[in-house]
């Protein structure tokens, strides 16, 4: 098996677990009881442990490695002050269409960061299908959510949410073909992604997450975040 077709693989796997969150919110569906409302809420904070471990251990580590202090700092920074526009541009429209885009802003320049690294680190590109998966299964869990709420029928949320995976594949082609010699572009690509999640993490997962006078969905954040750290460790 070729190289480009294992970078395609895993960056399709790591946008097919959305579509496999939206498959566990249709399952978990119905009446929605204080148990359910506490199992919904650590997955999302579950999500939210994950994407600060791809911050930590993924993407600032290399984007680091390779820029200077003033280039790193403008592209985190350009990265958050995106999101938060298009963030804010988004929440004028609502609807469903919002939850999706952001589902995409912060899977696409992560494929195209694994399709670029994988050539040169291997163990790195692994990690990052692996913390892309892991992110993409409760965006899709709560992206199938609200779009079943606005009227969307199920098959057609997760046919929606299948067609974003194959998003994947074309964005991490797009970095092997294109940027793998290229370790200033994409470096500062990581570090303009690590700036928008960490955006949203504080804007949109963590208020998510919380349910007042109950205190166990905030572990599925450490768990998360744990899940992380030791794939890092053992990749």
């Amino acid at each position: 098996m070729s190289q480009l077709t294992i970078i395609i693989i895993a960056a399709w796997l790591a946008g097919l677990a959305g579509c496999i969150g939206g498959i566990v919110a249709l399952v978990s569906g119905g009446e929605n009881t204080e148990t359910k409302s506490e199992i919904n809420h650590g997955i999302i904070a579950f999500g939210g442990g994950i994407l600060i471990a791809a911050v930590a251990f993924a993407l600032l580590p290399e984007a680091m490695a390779v820029l200077r202090p003033v280039v790193l700092g403008a592209m985190f920074c350009f990265g958050g002050l995106l999101f938060c526009l298009l963030d804010a541009l988004l929440s004028r429209h609502g609807g469903p269409k919002a939850q999706l885009l952001a589902m995409l802003m912060d899977f696409l320049p992560e494929a195209l960061a694994l399709g670029a690294v994988f050539v040169h680190d291997p163990h790195l590109g692994i990690l990052l299908a692996v913390f892309i998966g892991a992110q993409n299964l409760p965006e899709g869990f709560n992206a199938f959510r609200e779009m079943e709420n606005s009227g969307i029928r199920s098959r057609m949320a997760l046919l929606i949410l299948f067609a974003i995976s194959l998003f994947g594949p074309l964005a991490a082609w797009a970095g092997y073909a294109l940027l793998q010699d290229q370790a200033i572009i994409t470096s500062s690509i990581m570090a303009f992604a690590g700036g928008g999640i960490v955006y949203l993490i504080f804007q949109d997962i963590a208020p998510q997450a919380k349910i007042n006078q109950h205190w166990v969905p905030a572990l599925g954040a450490v768990l998360g975040f744990a899940v992380g750290m030791i794939g890092k460790q053992v990749l």
